[in-house]
């Protein structure tokens, strides 16, 4: 009898053994799987991203889009598909923190250059935070604009960027406990090692609360520029929502034909913050002089409009624009698009470009009311729309040379030289007065703005450079040559060609 309860007793330990031996195995096998799912998940989502420093590959703006113009595949690094690039293993020197100020474009500038000096200091970068305060007064978040995890992952070959500061951290910033600083415009890249660094490593934190033309245009090294350019063209990719609807745009675009993009930046902060007023009527002036006056960070107040016209500092009128389109021999037969926001003097001011292109489209036109509705109020992501319509444009036309004008033109070098047909403003008003005035025929009108423009329509060039006047010589985003590889055979998208 006792032998038998002690068989028993056996018998049941080795059940309960066998069953939490089951029940380990079962729970490494369910763990196994949800660490395999979750890297295949992320895998998936990242396929896209750039392995290490290769920079060229992209014929379209868009991740997905198949492009009629086609890379060279034999001249591209061979990279595996679905590969994340390895992390860049170094040692911290403390976290940047950085406030972008400006629009769309002068923002997206300066985020290439902050990861740039981050990656070169060492030190790690907290995802860049937008400008809500400017005239347009978007909300928006970098994560509303950008594709913020594809952002962080494809460069982490390069630099550790993080959504936020470590709690600790955090909670100090929170309380004001921060060394706040704008950095000097147009710095190079010692200046940051030199005077910047040290205050990082003193601080733990450092936040930079101007970003905009903070790293200069030349001088610096090759590996820096390069940075520079696999930010902007493969690091900064605009959320999914965003790109769905800038494909759709281009498709409705395609399906009528070629189309070119006016960048017609006759808006109201333009005109305001500039003084022009060509054309405008006497409310028109007062209005646009209060508002100028309204905004202190606007330093000049006494603005003399036509003197400023004459030197090419005001963005051409839609009445000049037409003129100037007809003059180029554009066929009013093409789609013209219209990227830009409200037109001052509304119907009024663009009745002369309507008439002359009678398909001028814009995308409110395009698009129903429903698809926009996401983006009311938030400048920057109709902006977004509008810079993907202008890299699939067959040519671009910006009428004054703002930042997106700049950007868009060195985006568009990069995808194969693209046509940006570039107006000399200074030469234009003035042959549009001699023209006006009867000096001119329309023949010799004509002719001289082709002659005078042949040679501004995108084509590969050297950056000028002018020591010690920055702001004078060209921009480095609009023509990031140590990026960009002369073509030769890119398709024929000059004017007369469409």
């Amino acid at each position: 009898m006792g032998a038998t309860k002690g068989g028993g007793g056996g018998g049941g330990e080795r059940v309960e053994k066998l069953k939490s031996s089951r029940t380990k195995l079962w729970m490494i096998r369910a763990t196994t799987s949800v660490l395999l799912w979750t890297c295949i998940v992320q895998l998936t989502a990242l396929g896209d991203t750039w392995g290490p420093h290769l920079l060229k590959g992209w014929p379209s703006c868009f991740s997905h889009q198949d492009s009629s113009v086609s890379v060279v595949e034999d001249k591209v690094p061979s990279v595996p598909a679905r590969v994340l690039p390895p992390k860049r293993v170094y040692k911290n020197n403390g976290y940047l923190m950085v406030s972008c100020n400006g629009g769309l474009n002068q923002m997206r500038a300066a985020i290439c250059d902050m990861v740039t000096i981050a990656r070169y200091l060492n030190v790690t970068l907290i995802v860049p935070e937008l400008d809500k305060t400017s005239f347009w007064s978007d909300p928006s978040e970098f994560q509303d604009i950008f594709d913020v995890d594809h952002f962080i992952m494809s460069l982490r070959d390069e630099v550790r960027i993080l959504k936020e500061l470590p709690p600790r951290l955090k909670r100090r910033v929170e309380i004001g406990m921060v060394y706040s600083m704008p950095p000097i415009s147009w710095s190079d890249i010692s200046y940051y090692h030199n005077q910047i660094l040290p205050l990082i490593k003193k601080y733990k934190v450092v936040h930079l609360n101007k970003t905009d033309t903070r790293l200069a245009n030349n001088g610096q090294p090759l590996e820096i520029q390069k940075l520079r350019c696999r930010v902007n063209f493969s690091a900064l990719r605009f959320t999914s929502q965003i790109e769905e609807l800038g494909k759709r745009v281009v498709k409705l675009l395609r399906q009528n034909g070629p189309f070119i993009v006016l960048h017609l930046r006759y808006e109201m902060d333009m005109l305001a913050f500039s003084g022009c007023t060509q054309g405008c009527n006497s409310e028109e002036v007062e209005e646009l002089t209060r508002m100028r006056y309204a905004y202190p960070w606007w330093k000049e107040k006494i603005i003399n409009s036509d003197l400023k016209r004459k030197d090419g500092f005001c963005p051409l009128t839609p009445e000049e624009t037409a003129l100037i389109l007809r003059a180029l021999d554009i066929d009013n037969s093409y789609q013209i698009y219209i990227a830009a926001g409200e037109i001052y003097g509304g119907q009024r001011r663009m009745a002369t470009l309507a008439a002359a292109y009678p398909k001028l489209v814009r995308k409110e036109t395009l698009l129903e009311p429903s698809d926009l509705g996401f983006f009311q109020n938030h400048s920057s992501q109709m902006a977004a729309l509008d810079y993907l319509v202008s890299l699939e444009s067959d040519i671009f036309i910006p009428t004054y040379d703002g930042n997106m004008a700049k950007v868009v033109e060195g985006h568009r070098r990069f995808l194969g030289f693209k046509q940006t047909i570039l107006l000399e403003r200074r030469l234009l008003v003035d042959l549009i007065d001699q023209y006006n005035s009867g000096t001119l025929s329309w023949y010799e009108f004509s002719d001289a703005v082709n002659e005078s423009h042949e040679s501004r329509k995108g084509q590969p060039t050297q950056r000028l450079v002018i020591p010690d006047r920055p702001k004078e010589e060209d921009y480095f985003y609009a023509n990031p040559e140590e990026c960009l590889q002369p073509s030769y055979s890119r398709l024929d998208l000059s004017v007369g060609g469409l």
